[in-house]
């Protein structure tokens, strides 16, 4: 039974989506509430068959998807995975999304001779060598799956040295060079700009945080961004020190709200999740903030008319 999709909803990818995660599956087919897409990480749907695929197969029926990889590694030295893009362009020829992401990190590299893996999202320097390689690694994903890609910036808890006769590009900078010579879009997650402002003042710099990422979001050319992602972060003290982490465990805080706000204003009507990955809550919860991002959404495109 339907509780609000409408055709328009089936028909247009713009507007406002959830991350679809396992606990809400069978809710979200049953209720068909109105959301413009769902997002699934990638990986999660690899693999030639079996329950996973069968279920994106039957929601991809109802909503457009989106899908948003973690573990490209596309700031890597040591080049792509080619199993894992192998995977990507059999996932996106079989559901056929509206858009494909993953992030401006990196996590592969070889050590003791062999390729290793480090299962997170490291980031990579801003300077203009490691822009080359995370260029020539998002032309060849680009290449193979035949589509305009996305790439996000990331929320970092250390930074790597740029080369000492050399001076970092600011990250806004080097993303929008990066979409100039790929002809890539950008996925701006504002909470993680936010963190990323949060944990530098811990660190001593000074300055409103919420300036930052306005001056930030001011940086980037509209044309380059082709979705928005928010998320809840936390707070975490203790006696090693203190620190803000981007867990996607909670609401969307006034702060970032107050940001989004800017960036719809700026870069217009673009597609904006809601991503929830832990300590995951009712679907209510998550539709409510869907609601609140699209009434904010339509008050800034109204101040705009």
């Amino acid at each position: 039974m339907s509780d609000g999709l409408t055709e328009a909803n089936r028909a247009d990818p713009r507007g406002v989506g959830i991350g679809w995660r396992h606990a809400h599956y069978d809710e979200v087919l049953e209720r068909q509430p109105a959301l413009a897409f769902l997002e699934v990480h990638s990986e999660n749907f690899f693999g030639c068959g079996g329950a996973p695929l069968a279920v994106l197969a039957q929601a991809r029926e109802i909503y457009p998807v989106s899908l948003h990889g973690v573990g490209l590694s596309l700031g890597s030295a040591a080049g792509l995975d080619l199993w894992h893009l192998d995977q990507l362009a059999r996932l996106v020829l079989g559901m056929q999304p509206v858009r494909v992401s993953d992030h401006a990190s990196f996590a592969r590299g070889h050590a003791g001779g062999r390729a290793v893996h480090a299962a997170d999202l490291l980031p990579i320097p801003f300077s203009h060598e490691a822009l080359d390689v995370l260029c020539a690694n998002v032309q060849r994903v680009q290449d193979r799956l035949q589509r305009r890609f996305m790439v996000e910036n990331l929320s970092s808890y250390l930074s790597l040295d740029t080369p000492p006769d050399e001076t970092a590009l600011e990250e806004a900078e080097f993303l929008t060079l990066l979409a100039r010579r790929t002809g890539c879009q950008l996925l701006v997650d504002v909470n993680n700009i936010y963190v990323n402002a949060l944990n530098a003042r811990i660190n001593g710099l000074s300055g409103d945080p919420v300036q930052h990422c306005l001056t930030w979001l001011d940086a980037v050319n509209p044309a380059d961004v082709g979705e928005i992602h928010l998320a809840g972060h936390c707070h975490v003290k203790d006696a090693d020190g203190e620190i803000v982490i981007d867990d996607h465990g909670s609401r969307v805080c006034p702060e970032v709200w107050q940001i989004y706000q800017h960036a719809v204003t700026r870069f217009g009507p673009v597609p904006t999740l809601i991503e929830w990955d832990t300590d995951v809550p009712a679907l209510d919860v998550l539709l409510d903030e869907a609601a609140r991002a699209r009434d904010l959404s339509a008050v800034a495109q109204r101040g705009c008319a």
